[in-house]
């Protein structure tokens, strides 16, 4: 039996109508609107693009975003200092920087300068800290992760005493995924470029969050029957069928897998959806913070 599709595009607008109801409900009581923050720095035109989509999604939900963006060779004293007159911009409510950020900028200072309570991507050293400890809770969870878990939920799949595997290591998704997948008391096994005999790990695996960055890797017979599967991944591939010229797949080949899991995301349509939501989310969320 195929897989059931976990259809984030829907999962998303569902939240994102929540958000713009929520913020309709503020400006009625006289509430001034939850305001976004974007800082890019250098010309990557991937960033330039996810930015925009943020932007679009702020506007179509009565957000308030206000877009900066600096040249690749500005100073890292020049990136903090505009950091740091959006932290006392009372209209301000969330900051979020485009990552990566070019070599030579030192990424923990940035992010360490945005205020905790204006932290919406989640990313401040402290957010992350709180993140790792037991008991202890930050005020923002990044929002590719927190869509992960919010479509693991929406599936109904069971997370406490299920073995997840995390495939990928990266402090946007692997990471952060992984703790919150502990705290949901998964037993979680994290699996990167150094792990030994990937697919048989994977194999034992009741959820799988694929985030590793490259196109189909993961096979239908590395999949446990029945098991849920989140593809994080975006990849362009060539397809000279395609208007385009290329396609977008996920890091798991979708034929071979969905024939086996249980669940599982498409790409696209899936994880992406959901990480501009959750974003929205936290940036209400912000506005609530600041008594604004």
């Amino acid at each position: 039996m195929p897989a059931k599709l976990i259809n984030g595009k829907v999962i998303a607008e569902r939240i994102r109508e929540d958000v713009k109801k929520q913020v309709s409900d503020r400006l009625a009581k006289g509430l001034i609107a939850p305001g976004l923050a974007t800082v890019i720095v250098g010309n990557n035109p991937a960033s330039k693009v996810y930015v925009r989509m943020k932007h679009k999604a702020c506007e179509e939900a009565g957000i308030l975003s206000v877009g900066h963006e600096l040249s690749s060779d500005t100073p890292q004293e020049d990136v903090e200092a505009l950091i740091k007159e959006l932290n006392n911009d009372p209209k301000i409510h969330g900051i979020l920087v485009q990552l990566p950020l070019p070599a030579g900028l030192d990424e923990e200072a940035v992010l360490s300068t945005i205020s905790l309570k204006k932290d919406v991507d989640g990313f401040h050293p402290i957010n992350i800290g709180r993140l790792a400890q037991k008991g202890r809770t930050p005020l923002f969870v990044p929002a590719t992760p927190s869509g992960v878990m919010v479509l693991l939920e929406k599936s109904g799949t069971l997370i406490d005493g299920a073995n997840a595997v995390v495939l990928g290591r990266s402090n946007i998704v692997g990471m952060p995924v992984s703790l919150l997948l502990v705290d949901a008391n998964a037993t979680v096994t994290i699996c990167h470029s150094h792990t030994k005999d990937i697919p048989k790990i994977i194999r034992q695996a009741d959820i799988l969050i694929a985030a590793v960055g490259i196109p189909e890797y993961v096979r239908g017979d590395w999949i446990k029957p029945g098991a849920t599967v989140i593809d994080v991944g975006v990849n362009r591939v060539e397809d000279e069928t395609s208007k385009r010229g290329y396609r977008l797949v996920g890091d798991v080949n979708f034929e071979e897998v969905s024939a086996v899991a249980g669940a599982i995301t498409p790409v696209p349509g899936g994880v992406g959806p959901m990480t501009i939501a959750m974003l929205l989310s936290n940036t209400l969320k912000a506005a609530r913070l600041a008594g604004s």
